[in-house]
């Protein structure tokens, strides 16, 4: 069996860093860390409603990044569709699939509707379908710096968010962090990228088809885990042993 990689930690501070890129543009930001970091990187993709700016950056500055998608196997349909879309119109990402170990069915059937349960069974749940597969990516592939497309205009729980974080021993930087709305929209039109499906159905935010629900008043707060909170959990350190690289 082939062994695992490992990479040693970063040696730079992520607060110098952090300042370093803030005056970039998303590409010039990219291209720096992936210059500087090489094979330490690694970028994930929801292939959410605006996923197309990340990846899109990433298929014209860095194609080497391999590209992390985490299927739980509770996504919409739609989604589904959209990647394959994506995929065929970027055919340089390196895209890597990681699926939880425990089937949708074998979740359902074992523990039930665990996202409907109380925060423990939530936190249950994004452990077997997100943290665990995003935990055993990172330890396969060897990378210690994550690139993702997190926005501070997401929702407020990201507004202060800084451009390079720690969570662990996993540095988390955030290329297209300072971006608001209009600037996707902008860039989605500029490079004739096609929009997720879901986009049209009052749908601002994208996750699992079970906690996912259209915005009734344009606002984004609400619309995930029946307003309970808005992270899935891996953007969120969970207390437990998670990204321990």
């Amino acid at each position: 069996m082939q062994a695992l990689k490992f990479h040693a930690e970063p040696d730079f501070d992520p607060v110098s860093l952090s300042a370093e890129i803030a005056s970039m543009t998303a590409g010039e930001r990219i291209q720096l860390l992936h210059t500087r970091l090489g094979n330490h990187l690694v970028a994930t993709t929801s292939f959410g409603l605006q996923s197309a700016v990340m990846l899109h950056l990433i298929h014209e500055t860095a194609p080497e990044i391999p590209v992390v998608f985490i299927d739980t196997g509770f996504l919409f349909p739609e989604t589904y569709q959209y990647a394959e879309e994506l995929c065929g119109i970027l055919p340089k990402l390196d895209l890597r699939v990681y699926q939880p170990t425990v089937s949708a069915a074998r979740i359902q059937a074992l523990w039930g509707n665990l996202w409907e349960d109380s925060a423990g069974g939530q936190e249950r749940y994004a452990m077997l379908t997100k943290i665990e597969p995003m935990n055993r990516a990172l330890r396969e592939i060897g990378a210690d710096v994550w690139l993702s497309g997190l926005r501070r205009s997401h929702s407020e729980t990201r507004s202060d968010r800084s451009f390079v974080e720690q969570q662990k021993k996993t540095l988390k930087a955030y290329p297209i962090l300072d971006w608001a709305d209009a600037q996707v929209d902008t860039y989605l039109h500029q490079h004739n990228l096609p929009r997720h499906p879901l986009s049209e159905k009052k749908y601002l935010t994208m996750g699992d088809w079970h906690s996912t629900r259209p915005s009734e008043n344009g606002v984004v707060e609400g619309t995930r885990f029946n307003g309970e909170k808005f992270e899935c959990g891996l953007h969120l350190d969970s207390g437990t042993s998670d990204f321990q690289i």
